[in-house]
């Protein structure tokens, strides 16, 4: 059954519900599932020698699941990740939980990230490479914000300390991510339109 003008990836899954029991037992799957694929993501850390921020793929997992949840699910889903975390489930970055660690506002950042870039891609920004690479760009900076704030008063670092310790190290692998991005969404929608599950 084809979802009319669905907003987000989600959408072709979630609305497919025919009770309102089965519709909310599907929006709770996607919003833990999700919070489960950003915890897993954090497990593929490296850590840096020259910074308390390691390498995760966890900045992908989140603007990748606030692009196809949308950005009322997304903020759920990085809500329940930091609430969980913040409990003690050891599923940051290299099994650690809690919220005393100079990277947390990272963490925080994921919440703001997902919610805007969720709701840009309501409005379509998903459906073609460029502007699912500018709506990456656009969760990026805004982790970095919120990320290299609380790193440079966590650790009493200036701001160009900040920045070197929390942004400049991560920008190629972010590149990356953002063109593997930019290539998986659209190349999503293309798929479910060839298995006629849009109008």
């Amino acid at each position: 059954m084809a979802i009319s003008q669905p907003a987000v990836i989600a959408d072709v899954w979630s609305t497919r519900a025919t009770t309102a029991a089965g519709h909310f037992a599907r929006q709770a799957t996607l919003v833990v599932g999700a919070a489960a694929f950003v915890g897993l993501a954090a497990q593929v850390a490296i850590p840096l020698p020259f910074t308390p921020v390691p390498l995760t793929l966890q900045t992908f997992a989140v603007l990748l699941a606030g692009a196809a949840l949308g950005s009322l699910r997304g903020v759920l889903a990085m809500t329940v990740y930091a609430a969980a975390g913040i409990a003690g489930v050891p599923w940051f970055a290299e099994g650690s939980s809690g919220f005393a660690m100079p990277s947390f506002g990272y963490i925080v950042g994921f919440i703001v990230a997902a919610g805007i870039v969720g709701r840009i891609a309501q409005n379509g920004a998903t459906r073609s490479v460029w502007s699912t690479a500018g709506l990456m760009v656009i969760g990026n900076l805004t982790i970095y914000v919120v990320g290299v704030t609380w790193l440079k008063f966590a650790i009493d670092a200036t701001w160009a300390t900040a920045l070197q310790l929390g942004v400049v190290p991560f920008l190629i692998g972010d590149l990356v991510k953002i063109a593997l991005a930019a290539g998986l969404l659209p190349l999503t929608w293309a798929g479910l339109k060839r298995a006629h599950l849009l109008d």
